[in-house]
C-alpha cells in the first residue's frame, strides 16, 4: 500500500483548541469516575500525516487536531492493570491485560481528545464491556509482552476477533533516559497529554465524549529496534512515511468517567 504523501500546506483549523483549552482539561472532572485502572509499559509511535487523508475517516462533526499544521497517527501498545469500577474491587483474571490501539487526535467545539480507529485487547470481558458501554471499537487479540532486560521490551499481537480485518504487530524497543515533564505547547505535550476521548454510534450520527484524569505522563526516550505492523493499513489507510516520533511512557493511575452525548 502506498505511503502517505507529505502535506503541501497546513489546513485551516476552525475552532481549534487553544493552549488554555488543553490545559483546562487537566482539571479533574466533577462527579465520580466509572472506572479506575493503571497504564504502564507504553510505547508511543507517532507519525505526521496529511490531515486531509484522515478527516474522511471521522464522523462529520469531529475535526482533526493539528500541531503546527500536521495531523498525527499513532500506534500504542501497553499494559493495563488494576482495573476496577468505583463500586467493585479488582477481580483476578480480568483486572490486567495487554492492549494495542490505533488512534489520531481530534477536537469538537474547542475540546481536544482522542479518536480510536481500533483497540485490541487480550481480555474478552474488557472487549465486551468497552464495546457495550463505551461504544469503543475494541477487538479481541492474542498478545504477549516480554522483558528480556530492565530496559528492553518485546511486544507481539495477532488479532483474533471474528469478522474484523486481520492484523498483527511486532515491536522491540529499548527504554532510554527519563524526560522532563512535557512542556505545554510542545509536540510531546500535544501527543501524550490527552484527557478526553470520542466515539460515535454505528451510523456516526451521534457523538459521545468521555473524560479521563491522571497525572502528567512520565515519559522516557526510546529506541525502536524492530517494528512490523499492518494495523494502520487494516483501516484502509496508507503506510505512514518516515520514522515515527517515539516515547516510552508510564505508569500512570487513570480514572475514566461515563461517556456523554455531545
Amino acid at each position: 500500500m502506498p505511503a502517505f504523501p507529505l502535506p503541501t500546506s497546513p489546513l485551516p483549523a476552525p475552532n481549534a483548541p487553544t493552549l488554555s483549552d488543553r490545559l483546562a482539561l487537566r482539571e479533574r472532572p466533577e462527579g465520580l469516575p466509572l472506572l479506575r485502572q493503571q497504564w504502564s509499559e507504553l510505547l508511543f509511535l507517532h507519525w505526521a500525516v496529511p490531515a486531509e487523508l484522515l478527516q474522511p475517516h471521522l464522523p462529520p462533526r469531529l475535526k482533526i487536531d493539528l500541531h503546527e499544521g500536521m495531523a498525527w497517527l499513532a500506534v500504542v501498545p501497553f499494559q493495563m492493570s488494576k482495573v476496577r469500577t468505583r463500586l467493585t474491587p479488582e477481580v483476578p483474571g480480568t483486572n490486567a491485560f495487554l492492549e494495542l490501539n490505533v488512534r489520531t487526535y481530534v477536537h469538537l467545539d474547542g475540546v481536544p481528545g482522542v479518536w480510536f480507529f481500533s483497540l485490541d485487547a487480550t481480555s474478552a470481558l474488557a472487549v465486551w464491556v468497552a464495546r457495550t458501554f463505551f461504544r469503543l471499537p475494541y477487538l479481541r487479540a492474542d498478545m504477549r509482552m516480554e522483558r528480556p532486560s530492565a530496559d528492553l521490551r518485546q511486544f507481539t499481537a495477532t488479532r483474533t476477533h471474528g469478522g474484523a480485518p486481520a492484523a498483527s504487530f511486532r515491536a522491540t524497543w529499548k527504554i532510554g533516559a527519563p524526560l522532563p515533564p512535557a512542556e505545554p505547547g510542545s509536540l510531546a505535550f500535544f501527543l501524550t497529554e490527552r484527557y478526553a476521548l470520542y466515539t460515535s454510534n454505528k451510523a456516526r450520527t451521534k457523538l459521545y465524549r468521555g473524560r479521563v484524569a491522571h497525572t502528567p505522563w512520565p515519559l522516557s526516550t526510546a529506541q525502536v529496534l524492530h517494528l512490523e505492523s499492518n494495523l494502520i493499513e487494516g483501516h484502509g489507510l496508507p503506510t505512514p512515511a518516515g520514522k515515527p516520533v517515539v516515547h516510552a511512557g508510564g505508569p500512570v493511575s487513570v480514572e475514566l468517567w461515563p461517556m456523554q452525548q455531545v
